[in-house]
């Protein structure tokens, strides 16, 4: 099989001295890919035709994971605010959802919008650990970690996924009948280091099953390409998977990669966070659109 990688292309180091750097996203308007410091509290974006980062919040809640909606609004899970939030045109953080079942989330780490416009989002407790390092200590409130959906109509969050640990990462598959989600919870427990897939149907997610297991380290953020190939960080780069769970590429980094997006132009660069730095490579292939609204 050929390399999903561009023949003339080679890891760039594009930024670092950060502290566990989080959250890629590409902002097409602005032709910027927007990433978070998480330990210290910062938003950035990096200009690709500057080759400039930035600042675009210096009290960012220890923002994580994010994406962009339909509207090319962004959305962003705030581990100090345990909340999904959204960025308004005139630059405004709005809550969309903060607590189920009478008490509030743990910290909202990953988040997708489905072409229905509901947003789905895993709810790990590494924001309200103790120490502090990664938001405010706290206690989890409703007792578990969950994947939730807030429903598009009714803006009310309900969990779809109960039999994970820690839930991570996740993404769709192309025609989003298939849910990926990485579980991370042997950071803490005697737990599996795995992405599952569920299938989707409507709201309801079954079937979960183990969909692979990286070689070094776990898989943390990724993304699902146009061919609906699964791009995931690792301990050591990024590994890519067919829709079957065949391995098919290692893309090598030196530093352990926290999570991945497409960008750029023509959407074929992979933007790679990466403990302290943000790197760029050049593929063969971009992101999944959205489908059709299938409502």
């Amino acid at each position: 099989m050929a390399s999903l990688i561009a023949d003339d292309s080679r890891l760039q180091l594009l930024t670092t001295g950060y502290e566990w750097v989080e959250g890629p996203a590409w902002i097409a308007a602005t032709g910027r890919l927007r990433f978070s410091s998480i330990p210290a509290s910062e938003v950035l974006e990096y200009d690709a035709a500057s080759g400039e980062v930035h600042m675009h919040d210096a009290d960012a809640e220890y923002a994580n994971g994010r994406t962009v909606d339909a509207d090319g609004r962004v959305v962003q899970c705030s581990h100090g605010r345990r909340r999904v939030e959204r960025e308004e045109a005139d630059g405004r953080l709005v809550g969309l959802a903060d607590r189920w079942a009478g008490g509030r989330f743990n910290s909202p780490n990953d988040v997708v919008v489905a072409s229905d416009g509901a947003v789905w989002f895993t709810d790990p407790p590494y924001g309200i650990h103790e120490s502090g390092r990664e938001g405010h200590p706290g206690e989890q409130e409703y007792g578990a970690c969950y994947v939730f959906r807030i429903d598009p109509a009714t803006g009310e969050a309900e969990p779809v996924i109960t039999d994970m640990v820690h839930p991570n990462g996740l993404a769709f598959s192309p025609d989003e009948s298939v849910l990926y989600v990485a579980d991370t919870g042997f950071l803490w427990a005697d737990a599996p280091r795995e992405i599952r897939a569920y299938d989707v149907d409507g709201w309801a997610c079954t079937g979960g099953r183990r969909f692979a297991v990286v070689p070094v380290g776990a898989s943390d953020g990724f993304r699902v390409d146009e061919e609906g190939r699964i791009w995931t960080s690792a301990g050591d780069g990024v590994y890519v998977y067919s829709p079957g769970g065949e391995l098919l590429e290692h893309v090598p980094v030196p530093e352990t990669v926290s999570n991945v997006a497409f960008g750029g132009e023509d959407g074929r660069d992979l933007y790679i966070t990466a403990t302290t730095s943000l790197y760029r490579v050049r593929t063969t292939t971009r992101q999944a659109p959205r489908p059709a609204f299938r409502g």
